[in-house]
């Protein structure tokens, strides 16, 4: 399934070690607090307990988002929808 992963983590050390999880889970990033990628169930329970252990319940908040690849598809974009910088060939795949 295809995961959007979005945060808004207070702290600079563990918004960075939330940013490596999803990296090392095989996720994208598309802007700053964002990820996109392939992930079965099992990688995306698997991170989601990494990053439930990572961050304060109480500032910071984490969505995960699963989507199919059809419905990835009919996902609009607007504008600078990605930071140039940071999106790879992998996740212009995904939508064209």
């Amino acid at each position: 399934m295809i995961c959007w992963l979005l945060y808004d983590i207070k702290k600079d050390r563990s918004r960075t070690k939330v940013a490596k999880k999803c990296k090392l889970a095989g996720l994208y990033r598309v802007q700053k607090s964002v990820f996109l990628g392939s992930l079965d169930e099992n990688q995306k329970d698997t991170l989601e307990l990494e990053v439930e252990e990572l961050i304060d319940e109480e500032t910071d908040s984490v969505y995960i988002f699963p989507m199919s690849k059809n419905e990835l598809r009919q996902t609009s974009l607007l504008g600078q929808a990605f930071d140039k910088k940071l999106v790879t060939d992998e996740v212009k795949a995904m939508f064209f």
